[in-house]
């Protein structure tokens, strides 16, 4: 499946208020909390595991990865873009900076 595709379809479940504000707010707070959720998994496996990853933990994070994905869709889709050009331009990003010898480092227009 193609990013684009997954946003298309993944925009199909999206519930809306009449207040843009608002539902702006719960994307991004909706991809900070999933993300939050793989931290503790993952944070969880480092304790309790040794950092040994189970294929259940797999499944799991994979679930947890697949809801940051639909937020960051919807997300995208409310700012105008498709995940497809994002994709794109964040490779292309990373590229110039590899060729640039810059991939290390900080700031974000290195």
């Amino acid at each position: 499946m193609k990013f684009d595709e997954y946003q298309r379809k993944a925009l199909s479940t999206v519930l809306t208020t009449d207040d843009r504000f608002k539902d702006l707010l719960h994307w991004v707070l909706g991809i900070n909390g999933e993300s939050g959720e793989i931290a503790e998994k993952v944070k969880k496996i480092i304790r309790d595991k040794n950092g040994q990853v189970s294929d259940e933990d797999k499944k799991e994070l994979a679930k947890e990865i697949g809801d940051v994905l639909w937020y960051l869709a919807v997300f995208a889709e409310d700012l105008g873009m498709t995940l497809d050009d994002i994709a794109q331009q964040n490779l292309d990003k990373l590229q110039s900076r590899k060729q640039r010898g810059v991939l290390g480092g900080s700031g974000d227009n290195r």
